[in-house]
């Protein structure tokens, strides 16, 4: 079997890494909060940002942050903070980098962040909390909106 060369000049993306860069949690009530459950589910409020770095040539880290504070009424049960983040090499034309990095690599990376906010959430006495998929072509379009205002 021969291998057939590779085109240099062929788009790619490679992962060579993710993990978790911070990692916070706080339950601000401990213990109260665990005897005042009065059966109705928490607002839970999420906030998501997605930054990208180079770290070498074609080599960028990608870093999917995401903030869960769950509330019942005034009092706060828990607040989830995780930075997950991916080594990534991408070859790409410099159109699309931008797309590329701040959608596919965070759409990449998110399954495995859910994953631990579930298990954070559960292992600290709390249902899983399951994030819902999120729509990254949407998140990088607001900002892209919003660097769009800042320069007018």
């Amino acid at each position: 079997m021969t291998e057939t060369p590779q085109d240099d000049t062929a788009p790619s993306l490679k992962i060579h890494g993710q993990y978790i860069k911070d990692l916070s949690f706080e339950v601000p009530g401990a213990p109260q909060v665990f005897f005042d459950g009065d059966g109705q589910a928490p607002d839970i409020a999420l906030q998501v940002d997605v930054n990208a770095t180079p770290v070498a040539e074609g080599a960028f880290e990608v870093v999917l942050r995401l903030r869960t504070e769950a509330r019942a009424g005034e009092k706060t049960l828990f607040i989830a903070e995780l930075d997950y983040a991916g080594l990534f090499s991408v070859q790409v034309p410099e159109e699309h980098l931008g797309p590329c990095l701040l959608i596919e690599c965070p759409r990449l990376l998110f399954p495995y962040a859910r994953a631990i906010v579930a298990s954070l959430t559960r292992d600290s006495g709390f249902p899983p909390l399951a994030l819902q998929p999120l729509d990254f072509v949407a998140l990088y379009r607001a900002r892209l909106e919003q660097q769009a205002a800042g320069n007018a």
